[in-house]
């Protein structure tokens, strides 16, 4: 009973220490989450029970960001994204597309960004900004990138397939060349 009493007693005193800006972060990982779990799923499967377990699996990764819940939420979310396009034949929409790929990226920079932030912790709110404006800055180019890969998909008609898989490869293969030629710099 003693060992009980100790728990809550630290559990309090954490609670106690939680800093805003820690909290803040743990509270856009639940709603980045939260959303790109909306955003995936289909509609037709929103019952108040479903959206129970969504939300459950969108509090694990606020809760847990250093432990293998926000693997589990964005495994989650590609699975409800492949159930609704294939199971219940919704259109792949390129904005619905960009979204969730969007969430599932914020929500795993925001996860990083608590991992490392301990729950106590005093920050500065330029950190916050700063990591947002480098993580908005890669949701941008990605998104640029893939509106222009599905615009070259869709030139010269059947053959349309065939250029975007090429650029995309060379895009691959370009991109591993320079994190290659970087890693050896060092």
């Amino acid at each position: 009973m003693n060992a009980v009493a100790e728990r809550v007693k630290a559990a309090r005193a954490v609670v106690n220490r939680v800093s805003p800006m820690a909290l803040l972060v743990r509270l856009g990982i639940f709603v980045v989450v939260w959303a790109g779990l909306l955003l995936a799923f289909p509609a037709q499967l929103f019952s108040a029970r479903a959206l129970l377990a969504l939300t459950v699996v969108a509090v694990l990764p606020a809760a847990g960001p250093r432990r293998v819940w926000p693997t589990f939420a964005a495994l989650v979310t590609v699975a409800g994204w492949v159930m609704a396009s294939a199971g219940y034949d919704r259109p792949i929409a390129l904005w619905r597309l960009l979204a969730v790929a969007a969430t599932l990226y914020l929500g795993h920079t925001l996860c990083a960004l608590a991992a490392v932030l301990p729950y106590d912790a005093v920050v500065d709110p330029d950190v916050l900004v700063g990591w947002l404006t480098r993580a908005a800055a890669v949701v941008l180019a990605t998104s640029v990138v893939g509106v222009v890969l599905a615009w070259l998909g869709g030139i010269g008609g059947a053959d349309g397939f065939q250029a975007a898989t090429v650029a995309g490869l060379l895009v691959a293969v370009v991109l591993s060349g320079l994190l290659g030629w970087l890693l050896r710099r060092r």
